[in-house]
């Protein structure tokens, strides 16, 4: 199978605090998918790796700073929409500094437990991350 749209190489992050929530961020509502909920992220940028990207966004989309030590890889997503297919690299991130200001016109954020994300419209690439999240809180 070949794809028909173009290819993007874009990054996620699944911040999980010590009780363990995790962070969804609103779209804003002008963009495409506007008004949904999605893990901080972003698109990989010509020259940069993947560990970059991430470190990069999240300090760019919601001003906290995460380093190399602190990211660890946790999923890979693939998925096609109409106009485009996705590439996501998927990292959790448990420590970083600073606290969560949104920079890029969000409208919300909110700190959810694994179970109840399922209540949460996200877009369709990343309903497998949350999947896998309430997976593991299961073991």
């Amino acid at each position: 199978m070949s794809l028909t749209v173009p290819s993007v190489l874009c990054c996620a992050a699944v911040l999980q605090r010590p009780d363990g929530a995790v962070l969804l961020v609103q779209r804003p509502f002008h963009k495409s998918m506007g008004g949904m909920w999605e893990f901080p992220g972003g698109k990989v940028e010509p020259f940069e790796t993947p560990q970059e990207t991430i470190v990069r966004e999240l300090f760019e989309e919601i001003g906290i700073t995460a380093t190399f030590e602190n990211i660890s890889p946790f999923t890979f997503v693939s998925h096609t929409y109409e106009h485009f297919h996705l590439n996501m690299f998927v990292f959790l991130c448990n420590i970083w500094t600073g606290d969560v200001v949104l920079k890029e016109g969000q409208p919300d954020c909110v700190w959810v437990q694994p179970p109840d994300l399922e209540n949460y419209l996200v877009p369709s690439a990343d309903e497998p991350i949350i999947k896998r999240l309430i997976i593991e809180m299961k073991h």
